[in-house]
């Protein structure tokens, strides 16, 4: 009846550790695939299927969550109907402007986010 309360600790917490131990080498080994993966999906959802750079593609993924489904604007402002000119755009895109990030568009496919963006009426 007198049973020492330290073994089973040990015993739990050894299996904990070793718990932690694999899921984190699991966790390692997922991580790159992960990385690699959206590596992948971050590609393939800019570009159409002929791989070129997709503005409204890019456009759903990366702001239409700020600038609306709709293009009027929510939290940023409406892109219908801009008074900004072509260079404005793109500086805007490039370096961000208030609460919107720089650098959602790489350099070489600013000229197409601005020509799509001056599209929409």
């Amino acid at each position: 009846m007198n049973r020492n309360p330290i073994i089973p600790f040990i015993l739990i917490m050894a299996l904990g550790i070793g718990l932690v131990f694999f899921l984190s080498l699991e966790g390692l080994n997922n991580a790159e695939e992960k990385a690699d993966k959206a590596k992948e999906e971050e590609k393939g959802g800019e570009q159409a299927s002929s791989g070129e750079f997709d503005p409204e593609a890019h456009y759903k993924e990366n702001c239409m969550s700020c600038h609306g489904g709709d293009y009027e604007g929510g939290a940023g402002p409406a892109l219908k109907g801009t008074d900004l000119s072509k260079d404005q755009i793109k500086e805007t895109i490039k370096n961000g402007k208030g609460i919107m990030p720089a650098g959602l568009v790489e350099d070489e496919n600013l000229d197409a986010m601005a020509d799509w963006i001056l599209s929409l009426k």
